[in-house]
């Protein structure tokens, strides 16, 4: 089975040209689509706050460090529970290739340039699982680039895998929540985020390019999927113990 998958995989690569799905040009408007920030002083940047806050408590927790690492972690890493099983590059070239390209920047860059909000530990310092860089700061905080990919990673692999469709798509809400949790970004630009995940995705599906590489990411995968390792059980009953409460 993997030389069809590997044959599969290499006809996308061959194929496929590089570069993202959405270009300024074919992605929808972030600024007309999404509803603006919080107005300073009003209920919702007062929620912002007090999550902001109360996020504090969970400092050093099993939840904490899955936010740590929901930063730097790979789609496949960090879906690998949801799913199941261990997926690689290497294993699934055809689907890794669609989600590089299926990116979110392009709704995400122009909206987060329009309105410049801060990131909240700016405004109410205090401890972040991801490290507080230069850039970090320098990048506004509405809406959520995280959580935006994410979500948009979480849609396209429960299409991929119908049957583990509720697994997939709460770890990608609970990955958006992990951006709270981590207190670089506010509910509302993570409630952002998701809305802007959707919706490139949607406009994604509109491109004959795409569809043809997600054809060939489900060809690929119903050989592959058969032969991948099962996902780490140790990792997932501790993801499984992260999650099991509220985030916030």
């Amino acid at each position: 089975m993997h030389w069809v998958a590997g044959m599969l995989g290499a006809a996308v690569l061959a194929m496929a040209p590089s570069g993202d799905y959405l270009t300024p040009e074919t992605a929808p408007d972030g600024v007309r689509l999404l509803a603006p920030p919080p107005a300073p002083g009003g209920a919702r940047a007062a929620m912002d706050r007090r999550i902001h806050q109360e996020t504090r408590a969970l400092e050093n927790t099993p939840r904490w460090r899955l936010a740590a690492d929901d930063v730097n972690s790979e789609t496949f890493d960090h879906y690998a529970c949801a799913i199941g099983v261990q997926l690689t590059p290497e294993r699934a070239p055809a689907l890794a290739r669609l989600l590089d390209r299926a990116g979110s920047g392009d709704i995400v860059g122009p909206a987060k340039d329009h309105w410049g909000t801060r990131r909240p530990y700016l405004t109410a310092p205090g401890p972040t699982c991801q490290p507080q860089t230069e850039h970090l700061a320098a990048n506004p905080d509405y809406p959520s680039g995280h959580t935006a990919n994410g979500w948009m990673e979480a849609l396209l692999l429960a299409e991929l895998f119908p049957d583990r469709a509720t697994e997939i798509l709460a770890r990608g809400r609970a990955y958006g929540q992990s951006r709270v949790i981590c207190r670089v970004h506010t509910v509302s630009a993570v409630e952002a985020g998701y809305v802007a995940g959707a919706a490139a995705t949607a406009v994604l599906h509109g491109q004959a390019e795409f569809r043809r590489d997600l054809e060939a990411a489900r060809a690929e995968l119903a050989h592959v999927r058969a032969d991948a390792p099962p996902a780490d059980t140790a990792r997932c009953r501790a993801e499984a113990r992260a999650l099991a409460h509220p985030a916030y």
